[in-house]
């Protein structure tokens, strides 16, 4: 079977439609049960399962190689140096980055936005403004509030409209001559929107600020390939995308790291250290202080090679098949309102029942087996803009089926009944 699925330049053509009960194989935990009912797993947007091969990749590290990576001349060191270094070139192939260097390693998204509002927020000036969105998750404002307060700089807020979709025009309209940075989420944590972050990154560049994005939620969800976006910063996680927790990537621009300072002190940043001063190392171990993550960089090539297997233009059209059925069927749910209707959207539902608290429907859909997300979704702006206090959240990814959708809906219609 084929299924359609439209390409970065807008053509549509034909994928190889998933062979979803083959893949579901590979991630042991879909086999429990929860509550007496066969796991749904529909909270993959907080953090996905992981497959047989990454957690197989972490095991083999700690059970046949472990040791530090970078200082040591003995084998262990040696081996367990070329596995973590193969996973930043699996890194940089799976976003098509133009340098290894460009890509440093982090705890997650989180840091590596905190790692440039950091390092690079040094370059600001009081006066100096910072774009964001009304959409963003906290990881994409709080930093850049921390850095606005003691440096004077102006941080400002591009609405979105009632489906939840950037108002493109206020974009351009915020943009200024004292535009120095925009900050911007590729896919809404909150909503499923997809922002147009190609076109987003050449309006902001003619103004001459540079472009964080924050691809926490896109990255397991669409092709991604940096070079083409020509963004600056470009942020993810990853345990959205199959992989371990702990473990996140910055890429940025390697002229902009060479003149970024350092984000922490210590081993491995450092190219010579006296009491008189240090210098730095090279990039991208600047800004990789201290020993790392060994295992969860492992267990992240392991999961992008998982995902290239599968084909990201396969899992793209997966979910867009499961999101259509998903909104059709939350369309003709009796009370259910929807929250985020954007015309280009990922794989979240978000919504609430009349009458009934987010928590509650959550609670009752755990009975069923059902796991989903409630609450703001570290998006309370959002919340406020539809005023609303929270949200269920169903989000799905390559593994889950129509059937699982089914049990969501039979989960909602329990919940309705015990309320009526």
């Amino acid at each position: 079977m084929l299924s359609d699925v439209t390409a970065m330049n807008g053509v549509a053509r034909q994928v190889p439609a998933l062979d979803v009960m083959r893949r579901r194989q590979d991630f042991p935990i879909l086999r429990r049960e929860v509550n007496r009912h066969d796991l749904v797993y529909l909270d993959n947007a907080a953090t996905s399962q992981k497959p047989w091969s990454v957690i197989e990749a972490e095991r083999h590290y700690y059970a046949d190689y472990n040791a530090n990576i970078h200082r040591g001349i003995h084998r262990l060191s040696q081996e367990a140096t070329d596995a973590y270094e193969a996973a930043r070139d699996k890194v940089r192939e799976f976003i098509n980055a133009p340098r290894r260097e460009e890509i440093v390693f982090t705890r997650g998204s989180t840091e590596a936005i905190n790692l440039v509002a950091s390092s690079y927020g040094q370059h600001l000036q009081a006066g100096d403004e910072i774009l964001i969105t009304e959409m963003e998750h906290h990881s994409n404002i709080v930093p850049w509030q921390l850095y606005c307060q003691p440096s004077g700089a102006v941080l400002r807020v591009v609405p979105i409209n009632d489906a939840g979709e950037l108002v493109v025009e206020q974009f351009k309209s915020l943009l200024g001559p004292r535009t120095r940075l925009v900050a911007l989420t590729h896919m809404s944590n909150a909503l499923g929107s997809i922002n147009p972050v190609k076109a987003l990154v050449d309006l902001a560049h003619r103004a001459g600020a540079v472009v964080l994005v924050d691809g926490a939620q896109a990255v397991a969800h669409l092709p991604v390939d940096v070079t083409d976006l020509d963004c600056d910063f470009y942020v993810f996680s990853g345990h959205k995308l199959y992989g371990p927790t702990g473990i996140g990537v910055l890429f940025a621009k390697f002229s902009l790291l060479e003149a970024m300072p350092p984000y922490q002190g210590g081993g491995d940043m450092i190219k010579s250290v006296s009491f008189a001063g240090s210098t730095w190392n090279e990039l991208p171990y600047k800004f990789e202080a201290g020993t790392p993550n060994i295992a969860g960089g492992i267990g992240l090539g392991a999961a992008i090679d998982y995902v290239r297997s599968v084909g990201m233009d396969v899992i793209a059209a997966h979910e867009a098949e499961l999101l259509a059925y998903a909104t059709a069927r939350a369309e003709a749910f009796p009370g259910l309102s929807l929250i985020g209707t954007a015309c280009d959207k990922g794989a979240i539902l978000s919504f609430t029942l009349a009458g009934i608290h987010p928590h509650d429907v959550g609670t009752i859909l755990d009975t069923q087996g059902v796991a989903v997300r409630t609450g703001h979704h570290c998006a309370m702006p959002v919340m406020d803009r539809y005023g609303v206090p929270a949200t269920v959240r169903a989000s799905f990814a390559l593994y889950n089926t129509r059937q699982e959708v089914d049990a969501l809906f039979r989960g909602l219609a329990k919940a309705r009944e015990i309320f009526e």
